[in-house]
């Protein structure tokens, strides 16, 4: 910033307000009290809880008003921010350091010293015939909440009674179970194989029976074609011809940067979002960017993509204010990890880090981690099992990304692997971490120990996996040793599996090499504890053996309970 203004207060101007630009004004006013900081928000709310959405739209939270975190009248009381409700940027001029708003009584203009974009994303609209029908919407403002809300509350008069939601991410779901709470038949359809289509596939497989239990009828791996209208109802058309009649049509297949006026302006943008360096700049002289509209580079994978997430979102608006008030001991914006946690149900899913599909796309060789810990002793009341898969790199075991899924202790487990993904631990540093323990808890070897304990065994060779996704063509190639008790077996086995309980496996092994002949054996159990004692016995006995990572517990997940005989 010039010498010329350093004489008079600096303006920084802030274009949207929620997380990102919310969080940068604030800060911006803790670091300098004679800034003059002008927050502007297109919309009617500046400051509010767009992740409480799906809950009052469910009745969980009953008042509209505790949505809003914030108003411009608070604002200005509490950090002397000038806060203008419903100014919509329409233009940028980089050379005099000018925007241009529009607003209810007229367009006006703004000069800055510092400009800081967080305009966030819009809802995707995919090309569909019928699109445009009244009786869709999205759910990304509270305008948005408090209609669908209004719509639900008269369905007394029988005008409301089945909803279809397009698109099964964290929002589709949110918003499916809200409206199932409030007793609406409800359709969930999803373009990807399954819903949640960032988890795994067998973390998302107990997600979906849940959705079942719930009543929700899941259409996963098929698109909405069009949406016709009668005069009572909206019938939604998917490609495989099944048709869906709907009161309620909620969007949710995804987010776009709003961007448009600011890569006119000349801000930098690759696929729509703006670029920014480690401390939140643009390629523009003082203008940065935070938040949904950023192009973030992945911690894990050094990918760009978009992260629409709260937590990054706000700590990328605070670090930019401090890089222009502070710029010499300013840090720079943190890369994301991306961790999420939804419930659904009785169920809690949560991510953190990269996803299989990531890993693959960035060339990063990995190795893949089933368990199935409970979240406390097993032998305190209220035990329960949760499914968890976390990638570490082939090699080193630097871990690289977690999922899990469960009734309880989910979110635990995942806030300390992310921790753990962000001091760049390995798989060997987990076994190490001294965690809380009480039988009420967890257990003297956490969840998050025995990753730790399941990658140092994979990487030093001591456990050898094989995965589920493989079964078919192992079945031509090898023997399958199933080594849980008869009465399992019974409930489901694989086909064609051989059946020793492993506790006779060490006076049974000639049947094996019979059996086996010249193949490698593939063992599997429960969950991969048996399997795993039976692998370190058959490969000291001289096999070529492999343990199932996870189990039939994941195998179930992953190939149906359809293939199982009985």
């Amino acid at each position: 910033m010039s010498a010329a203004m350093t004489d008079r207060p600096r303006q920084i101007v802030i274009v949207g307000g929620v997380a990102a630009g919310m969080s940068a004004a604030a800060r911006a006013r803790r670091l300098d009290e004679s800034a003059r900081i002008t927050v502007l928000e297109r919309g009617e709310h500046v400051s509010f809880a767009n992740c409480g959405l799906p809950y009052y739209v469910g009745g969980e939270i009953e008042d509209q008003a505790r949505l809003l975190v914030q108003t411009p009248e608070s604002l200005r009381a509490a950090l002397d921010l000038d806060v203008r409700a419903q100014h919509e940027v329409t233009a940028v001029h980089p050379d005099s350091r000018t925007l241009t708003a529009r607003t209810r009584e007229g367009e006006v203009q703004l000069s800055y010293d510092a400009l800081i974009l967080a305009p966030g994303a819009t809802a995707v609209r995919p090309p569909i015939d019928g699109i445009d029908s009244p009786r869709v919407s999205t759910l990304r403002t509270v305008e948005d909440a408090v209609n669908l809300r209004s719509r639900l509350d008269q369905r007394a008069q029988g005008d409301v009674q089945r909803a279809v939601v397009l698109g099964a991410g964290f929002i589709g779901l949110e918003a499916a179970e809200a409206l199932r709470r409030q007793g609406l038949e409800v359709d969930l359809v999803e373009l990807a194989p399954h819903v949640l289509p960032p988890l795994e596939a067998e973390i998302a497989a107990p997600v979906a029976t849940e959705l079942h239990r719930l009543g929700i009828r899941v259409h996963a791996g098929v698109a909405a074609q069009a949406i016709e209208s009668h005069a009572d109802h909206d019938t939604v058309v998917l490609a495989d011809g099944r048709r869906l009649d709907a009161d309620v049509i909620l969007l949710s297949v995804g987010v776009r940067p709003d961007t448009a006026v600011f890569e006119a302006a000349g801000v930098a943008c690759e696929r729509g979002a703006i670029l920014v360096d480690e401390y939140g700049r643009t390629n523009l002289p003082d203008v940065y960017a935070a938040g949904d509209a950023v192009l973030s580079v992945d911690a894990v994978t050094g990918l760009r993509r978009p992260v629409a997430l709260a937590g990054p979102a706000n700590r990328a608006g605070r670090a930019i204010a401090d890089h222009i008030l502070r710029p010499e001991t300013a840090r720079p914006v943190p890369a994301p990890v991306g961790t999420a946690i939804l419930r659904i149900g009785e169920l809690t899913a949560a991510l953190t880090g990269a996803n299989s599909a990531a890993l693959r796309d960035a060339g990063i060789a990995s190795e893949t981690l089933h368990l199935h810990p409970t979240q406390h002793a097993g032998y305190f009341p209220g035990s329960a099992q949760m499914a968890l898969v976390v990638h570490i790199r082939r090699g080193d075991g630097l871990l690289l990304g977690a999922q899990a899924v469960g009734p309880d202790g989910v979110d635990k487990r995942i806030d300390v692997l992310a921790t753990a993904i962000r001091a760049g631990l390995t798989a060997a540093d987990l076994i190490d971490l001294d965690l809380a323990y009480s039988p009420v808890y967890g257990s003297a070897k956490d969840p998050v120990n025995l990753v730790g304990m399941v990658g140092a065994n994979v990487l030093d060779g001591t456990l050898a996996l094989w995965y589920a996704q493989d079964w078919e063509r192992l079945r031509q190639e090898a023997l399958i040793l199933d080594v849980r008790s008869a009465a399992e077996f019974a409930a489901g086995h694989l086909p064609g599996a051989l059946h020793i309980p492993h506790t006779e496996l060490r006076d049974r092994l000639g049947e094996v090499r019979v059996a086996a002949g010249s193949r490698p054996v593939r063992v599997l159990c429960g969950s991969g504890v048996r399997s795993h004692i039976a692998h370190r016995l058959l490969t000291q006995s001289g096999f070529d053996s492999a343990s199932l990572s996870g189990g039939m517990l994941t195998a179930r997940a992953v190939l149906g309970d359809e293939v199982l005989e009985r």
